[in-house]
Order: structure tokens, then sequence, then C-alpha cells
């Protein structure tokens, strides 16, 4: 009985995305369509489906458990978050909304090869080929979590869950474009935003109020309560601090993000969507925290072995908590919410990383006579290629790697293309003096900074501090220095400081 409810609502959920996916294929008209939904997108439609698609399954399983495991040192990711989302919106939207309207842009490639007069295709080629590596490896972490929720939830076996997944988001994706993405998203935004800030408070309840958790905390360890995370501050915490409060730089100007922006259809709907957007982190991402918290006095005692109880890196947390709070029904909700946060961000993704191969490689650099009709059919072909080899890696790191946790995978793929082109945009939007071959430079410095922060580098004499501080901000920091460094030695195009100006 308890399966079959929960996998009933699961159906209802399912059958909720194939429906979007039908009725926006018939909005798909052109390439402008399925790429940027015909630049057509309301505030709403645009802050869920960003907040959704930054968010994945890493805020509803990965950072609930950093919550249960580390206590209230994790709300520094919060802030992270809080200060990248709030800077895009408030600080960045505006300018990239405006360049890429003047532009025509559909893409991040179609942006950046504009703004630099690049008639090489340089940047169009770094920028598709970038996106295809690292999309292809986030959008594998979001299977793995696919597997892993129908596995936690449903008992399922954990590769059968992740097909079924795959194919859910691979069928509407691929056949409504953006247009399903968006609308898809504010329907899964709206999930995941209720099921964060009901849960905590749930939780808090049942546990005789937040005086009783906070009392629980101590008792299982006192570091809990700590924002260090340790009885004290040494140099590697505070590396580790750091690189949770950079996390948020991915928000400045990630195309799976910034594509939203290119989406929306009047500048002047930006103040209405930052209200919502910035408004939605706050209260989702606390939400998230607490209940990884409220989940481990609740759940553990002091003595525990928590991955015995909760779960590699915690991440059981919400569906054991959830279970031990709430009705059958309302656990079967909180499977679609779980599904929502992964599948939200998977097809953004797959539009993404399609758009990257069929327009910004094969038909702006191999066949630019390719009418949008042939594009059409070849970005769904490339999308579902993309899809195909995400899955393969998914399934071959859970094969190779079982200790993996969905945090750290999943944040792998996001500094990659944070790294890629975080700085590039940032240097776009704000400085004149920014060249093409800075940009190039920026871009291939990230790109390769990445995996040296990621593996080699916490190997070398000193790299537990690269190890504390994640990969993600000495990259960032690379691909800026080289920016600007090359720029200085370069000449930038013409006319582009009164288009910044304007």
């Amino acid at each position: 009985m308890e399966s079959t409810v929960k996998l009933l609502m699961v159906i209802a959920y399912l059958g909720v995305l194939l429906g979007i996916g039908v009725v926006a294929s018939r909005r798909v008209k052109d390439m402008r369509d399925f790429f940027a939904a015909g630049k057509s997108l309301s505030f709403w439609s645009v802050a869920f489906s960003a907040r959704a698609t930054g968010e994945s399954a890493w805020l509803l399983l990965g950072l609930t458990g950093m919550g249960a495991a580390i206590g209230i040192k994790s709300m520094w990711i919060v802030l992270g978050e809080i200060i990248g989302v709030t800077l895009a919106w408030l600080w960045m939207s505006r300018r990239f909304k405006r360049l890429t309207d003047r532009y025509d842009s559909v893409t991040m490639p179609d942006y950046l090869e504009s703004r630099f007069r690049d008639t090489s295709h340089l940047l169009r080629i770094v920028s598709a080929l970038s996106l295809v590596v690292f999309v292809t490896i986030y959008v594998s972490a979001q299977i793995d979590a696919t597997g892993a929720a129908f596995e936690t939830f449903l008992g399922w076996n954990y590769y059968v869950g992740a097909l079924v997944g795959f194919a859910v988001v691979l069928l509407y994706a691929t056949s409504g474009g953006f247009f399903a993405v968006a609308w898809s998203d504010v329907f899964q935004g709206v999930l995941m935003f209720f099921g964060l800030t009901i849960l905590p408070i749930a939780g808090i309840v049942a546990a005789g109020g937040w005086g009783e958790v906070t009392t629980g905390l101590t008792a299982i360890d006192p570091n809990l309560l700590s924002w260090s995370g340790a009885s004290s501050w040494d140099w590697l915490i505070m590396a580790e601090v750091l690189g949770f409060l950079l996390i948020g730089i991915g928000f400045m100007g990630s195309p799976q993000i910034f594509v939203r922006f290119i989406a929306l259809r009047d500048e002047a709907e930006i103040g209405k969507g930052a209200a919502v957007a910035v408004g939605f982190t706050v209260l989702a991402d606390t939400g998230a925290v607490l209940i990884g918290m409220v989940g481990r006095h609740l759940l553990t005692s002091p003595g525990d072995d928590v991955a015995a109880v909760l779960g590699n890196g915690a991440q059981n947390v919400l569906p054991l908590l959830t279970e031990q709070l709430f009705p059958l029904v309302i656990v079967g909700l909180y499977v679609a919410i779980v599904l929502s946060a992964i599948m939200s961000t998977i097809d953004s993704l797959l539009v993404v990383a399609g758009s990257a191969l069929a327009r910004d490689w094969y038909q702006k650099v191999r066949h630019p006579e390719l009418s949008d009709e042939e594009l059409l059919r070849f970005s769904r072909f490339a999308t579902f290629g993309l899809s195909l080899a995400a899955l393969a890696l998914a399934m071959t790191v859970a094969i190779t790697t079982p200790e993996r946790t969905i945090f750290w995978f999943v944040i792998f793929g996001w500094s990659g293309i944070s790294a890629t082109f975080c700085p590039t945009v940032i240097l776009s939007l704000f400085w004149e003096r920014f060249t093409g071959k800075g940009a190039l430079a920026a871009m291939i410095g990230g790109f390769l900074a990445v995996p040296f922060f990621k593996f080699i580098a916490p190997e070398l004499p000193g790299g537990e501090f690269f190890a504390a501080l994640s990969e993600l901000p000495p990259a960032v920091a690379v691909s800026f220095v080289l920016g600007v460094v090359v720029s200085l030695f370069t000449s930038p195009p013409e006319g582009v400081g009164e288009e910044l100006r304007a």
C-alpha cells in the first residue's frame, strides 16, 4: 500500500511534465522558440525557472544533508547563494538583457561573439565545447540523484529509477524546448519552495520548539551550532567557509541561468523578478539547512554513525524526516518535490547544451545555410545524444565511486561552467577595455583550472588548503587574472563603450 501511494503520486507528477511537453511543443515554431521561448516569458516564469534550475538535487538532498552533517556552518552556503542571486538580478541582468536584445542573441555564445565582434568563431567554439563537457557532467550528477531518490523513497533499483527519470525529462525537453523547460520549472519551482519551507516548520513543531532542537544538537555535537563547525577558527576552516560563500558566483553568468534573462519579454520585468528570485533563495535555502538540522535532532542520537542512519553525506535526511512526520500521501508528494529539483535542472541543462552543439557549432560554424526547420531537427538529435552521454557517465560513476555524495558531484560540474563563463560575462558587461583575446584566455584558463584545482592541486605541498577551498574560487581567480592581463596587451573592439553605456 505504501509504495503504491508513492508511485501514484510520482506517476501523476510525471504525467503533468509530459503534458507540459505536449502543450509546449505546439508553441515551438522556430529556433528562437526552442532555445529562448521566443523572448516572451514573464518575470514569474523567469524567476522560478532560474531558481529551480540553479538549485537542483544538491539543494534538496545535498544541502539538507550538509545541514545534518555539519549543522549551522552550512548557512555560509546559503549566504553565498543569496549574494550571488542578488548580484545577478540587480547588478548584471539589466545590462545583459539590454545588450542581448541589441545583438538579437538567442544563446550565450551568440552574445559573446557579438560583444567582441569575433569573426573567427573561436569564442563560439570554446563556449560550445565547454558547455558540452561540463553540462554533461552536471546532468550526469542529476541522473545519479534521480536514481538515488527512487531508491530511497520507493525502494526501486537505483539503475531503474535513474532510467525512468531520465526518459521522462528527455521526452518533454526534446519536444517542447525552452517553452517546456520554463513552464515545467514554474510548476516544479513552486513544489520545491513549499516543500522546503513547510517541512522545517513541521519538524520544529514536532520537536517541541527550536529550543528543543538546539538542546538536542548540543547533546549530539556542540559543533553543529558553531559557525566554524569547530571549537575555534583556523586557516583551513576559513578556506572552507570562503569556498562555501563563493559557490554563489556561479549565478553571475552561467549560461543555464542567464539564458532566462534572454528569454524575458521586457527589461521592465527585472525588478519584480529579482524580488521573487531573492525571496525564493532566502526561504528555500534556509529551509534546506534547517531540515538537515531538525532531522539530525529527530533521527539520530549521540554516538550514532550518521552515514549509517542518514546515508552517505546524510543525504537521506529529507526523505527519512518526511516519512516520520507526514502521512503517506504527503510523503508521496515529497517524492515529486525531490524529483522536481532534479528534473528542473536536467531539462534546462540539456536545452543549453543542445543549443551549444546544434546552433553554436553545427549551424553557426559548420553549416550557416541551415534552415530553422533543419536546425530544430538537429537540435533534438543533439539533445538526445548529449543525454545518452550523461547517462553513461552517471552509470560509470555510480559503479566506480560508491562513496560519492550528490553535493560534491554537482559542485564539480557547477564549478566548470562557472569558472569558464562567469568572469568573462562579468568583465564583458562592465569593462570596456575587455578584449576578445582576453575573453578567450579567461574561458580556456577557467576551463582548465577546474580539473587542476580539483585533482592535482590538493596533492601538492600545502594542498590541504585547496582541498578545503574547493576548485571554484581559485579557478575563477585564474580566469579573471588571465582575462585582465591579456586584455591589457590587446586591443578592444570598436564601439563597445557606447553600447555598454547605452
